[in-house]
């Protein structure tokens, strides 16, 4: 494009802002990817594009400015190591999703209700699974996900400066400690449904030896279900509200478990 009608300067600060841009979508991109309800798979590319554009009209202008790439394998350098910190930081927000799968699987286990409306979401998943989980996406939703995002990716800077390899062993021990949390997580959300199944299970045992002819399992299972269908309805906002505030403890302090 021929821009000889503007002034030098002009055209000198339009490229510096366009490669500052450039380098601040590498990042964004990479982690819009893997994002919770913006980076699902069923949300459609261009879609997931215009986010990640979005995303870097609200980070690029708080930022300073980064240099222009001298050359082509500066620049390679800049995309490698950008998408390594955007996929790093938008799975450390995935696994919080993830937590919730794991916490409806665990209950469904427990309660029998496993293999009710198995496939509704784009991966296979338990009935509770799917509901925690929609539930759980909508509300970080509600609560201006998109803020804290955009407060996480300017904050990232300061953690993972443009263009520098994160150090393997620290960001090996931050995943490592971000998957512990996850899964201690997901038991104590799964905690009502597992100690209800641990009840019912001793009291069919008790039954079962006191009434060898009776058909515990018949009698029971209507039982646990009806018990696991009435957890998940009282108990599902102290569930979210628990998940929601180690959610908002994560974008507080991203860093947690970094050496």
């Amino acid at each position: 494009m021929n821009l000889g009608f503007l002034p030098p300067e002009l055209v000198a600060l339009l490229g510096a802002g366009f490669w500052h841009a450039a380098i601040v979508f590498l990042r964004v991109s990479a982690m819009v990817a893997v994002l919770p309800a913006m980076g699902e798979l069923y949300v459609p590319t261009r879609v997931k594009l215009a986010v990640a554009a979005a995303f870097t009209f609200v980070v690029a202008p708080a930022l300073p400015a980064f240099p222009e790439p001298d050359g082509v394998m500066e620049y390679a350098r800049f995309a490698v190591t950008e998408a390594i910190i955007g996929l790093a930081l938008g799975i450390g927000v995935r696994i919080f999703v993830l937590t919730l799968q794991t916490a409806g699987t665990m209950a469904a286990q427990s309660t029998s209700l496993s293999q009710v409306l198995g496939g509704i979401g784009a991966e296979p998943m338990p009935a509770l699974g799917a509901v925690l989980m929609i539930s759980g996406v909508a509300l970080a939703a509600m609560m201006g996900l998109h803020v804290r995002v955009a407060e996480l990716m300017i904050r990232s800077y300061q953690m993972f400066p443009a263009g520098q390899f994160p150090a393997a062993a620290g960001l090996t021990e931050w995943g490592v400690f971000r998957v512990s949390q996850s899964f201690s997580l997901a038991f104590t959300l799964a905690a009502p449904f597992v100690v209800t199944a641990v009840i019912y299970n001793l009291t069919l045992g008790v039954i079962n030896r006191a009434m060898p002819q009776l058909m515990v399992a018949m009698v029971g299972a209507p039982v646990i279900t009806f018990f696991g269908l009435f957890i998940l309805m009282v108990g599902s906002p102290m569930i979210l509200d628990v998940w929601m505030r180690s959610l908002m403890t994560f974008f507080a302090d991203p860093g947690g478990g970094m050496p």
